[in-house]
């Protein structure tokens, strides 16, 4: 059985990450189940929000909110003789990845989250390359859209 651990946040963008590897198994699996690890990463929250709401409040938020989530895509997966297994991610990601890589021996970890734009997202590896751009993004479309606007008004 081929392990796949998926870190997801969106069920659209997952689901097309995720529709190419359904029938893409290794050779020496094929006709083997995947067993396929779903880690949903919440939204942060800010720490204010500490003020107005428990932790209790916030843990339960964000279980309905990975709940929403696998409601979406579990199916999918199910349907295609796939065995899910949910997770709520917390804390540090390279860490939690080590973790269920030893507890599922996953051979694969795929970072399905949408890519948000001007943010960084956390890697879910420890040898994962968080891009290095992520700070020059902002300005660079901002000044590509200066440089738009003057030819536009020449």
């Amino acid at each position: 059985m081929e392990n796949i651990i998926v870190y997801l946040d969106d069920a659209a963008y997952a689901q097309q990450q995720l529709a190419p590897m359904q029938g893409d198994a290794a050779p020496e699996n094929r006709g083997a189940a995947t067993r396929w690890v779903l880690v949903a990463c919440p939204p942060h929250m800010t720490r204010r929000i500490g003020k107005w709401v428990s932790h209790s409040a916030r843990e339960s938020w964000r279980a309905k909110w990975a709940e929403k989530l696998f409601d979406r895509i579990v199916p999918q997966l199910r349907s295609a003789g796939g065995e899910v297994i949910t997770v709520v991610a917390s804390g540090p990601l390279p860490e939690l990845t080590r973790k269920l890589t030893l507890q599922h021996s996953a051979a694969r970890v795929l970072d399905a989250r949408r890519p948000k734009f001007g943010l960084q997202l956390q890697p879910v590896t420890a040898s994962q390359s968080t891009g290095g751009q992520g700070a020059w993004e902002v300005p660079a479309a901002v000044a590509g859209m200066g440089a738009a606007l003057i030819l536009a008004a020449e």
